[in-house]
């Protein structure tokens, strides 16, 4: 099944018009399994369950989202049982979680690879103008040490920016182990022996410790960075304003497949799209109206390799976001859905009467 999306809410036309936005944001109606009870900003979000509900009702009387911005609070709150599921618990703290008594951890593999994004590549000024350098960037980076602890037992593919689920997904070859000494020979090649200072590298703040490895790896080719993690709606900002320089430390967990993926990261035009090259524009642009879907597989491959090729990008690692789960909990949704990272109902002969 291919990725979807569910941005698209059919909502009651007559309502929205007697309301208005504003007030059905406030009090919002629907047909699904849960009643909207209230919702606090930053803090909560209650619903509890609609008896009437034309399928079946949810086993679940009522569900309470809480806002808890630190991971350690979380976990801490998982462990009193304040909470019964508990979203993204990484590194140091996920050990911890496997540690505690009726705690599981869950990982689910979302459609969210992490890489590296050389802005200033067009700019024949800049040291990543050169496609070597970007290319030493690239063998520098040693994914294995992106899984401390836990995070070990998951995936982490190191050669594609497109999430492993998509498809007409092509395996590029070449970005494997780490290479430190051809990426040293590559810098000295392109005129930096000693290296260079490279200046900052930004990054969202909830993903700053990915961003410390990184630098360790490329400090040890010679390519010197600080790290600037801003808070994610800035960083988000920033990065679709194409107000970043230097490196970026991007991700993305948008469903939908290679090409919408291409659309928004890689093709002149896309939301975060720096700069673009002629013959990637020109492909993206026939496959987009060639209707036989072998001949438009081969385009979008063609795509992939000549972005690979070109190191654009520079791929970490594809997220598994790790979750924990309390006693209380029969099923709790993980990874039923393929590229779904968070709780989610799959409607079929084993899932009916279950909750989350």
């Amino acid at each position: 099944m291919p990725s979807a999306t569910g941005a698209g809410w059919i909502v009651p036309k007559k309502y929205v018009q007697q309301v208005g936005e504003d007030g059905f944001k406030k009090a919002p109606i629907g047909a699904g399994p849960y009643k909207f009870v209230s919702f606090t900003p930053a803090w909560s979000w209650c619903a509890r369950r609609s008896s009437g509900y034309w399928r079946k009702a949810p086993a679940i009387k009522r569900l309470v989202f809480k806002v808890i911005p630190d991971e350690a609070t979380r976990l801490a709150a998982l462990q009193r049982g304040e909470i019964d599921i508990a979203y993204s618990i990484r590194g140091e703290l996920a050990d911890e979680l496997t540690r505690t008594p009726g705690l599981t951890i869950k990982p689910a593999v979302g459609s969210a690879p992490f890489w590296l994004y050389f802005p200033d590549q067009w700019d024949p000024q800049s040291p990543w103008h050169d496609q070597r350098v970007r290319l030493a960037a690239n063998l520098a980076l040693d994914r294995k040490t992106h899984q401390p602890g836990a995070d070990a037992r998951l995936l982490a593919p190191d050669r594609q920016h497109l999430p492993g689920e998509f498809r007409i997904l092509l395996a590029a070859a070449g970005a494997g182990a780490t290479i430190r000494q051809r990426a040293r020979k590559l810098l000295a090649e392109a005129g930096h022996a000693r290296g260079f200072d490279a200046g900052d590298y930004y990054c969202d703040a909830s993903y700053a410790n990915i961003g410390e490895v990184v630098l360790n790896n490329l400090r040890e080719v010679g390519i010197r960075v600080k790290l600037r993690p801003l808070e994610r709606a800035a960083f988000f900002k920033a990065y679709s304003e194409k107000k970043l320089k230097n490196i970026v430390q991007g991700a993305s967990g948008a469903f939908g497949n290679c090409a919408t993926r291409a659309e928004a990261f890689v093709v002149k035009g896309g939301a975060y799209v720096y700069g673009s090259y002629p013959d990637i524009d020109a492909l993206f642009a026939e496959q987009a109206v060639q209707m036989d879907r072998a001949k438009r597989e081969a385009m979008l491959q063609r795509l992939q390799q000549l972005v690979h090729e070109k190191t654009i990008y520079a791929p970490i690692w594809q997220l598994a976001f790790i979750s924990g789960v309390g006693p209380k909990v029969g099923q709790s949704g993980f990874g039923l859905i393929k590229g779904f990272a968070y709780t989610g109902a799959l409607r079929g002969p084993h899932s009916q009467g279950q909750g989350t």
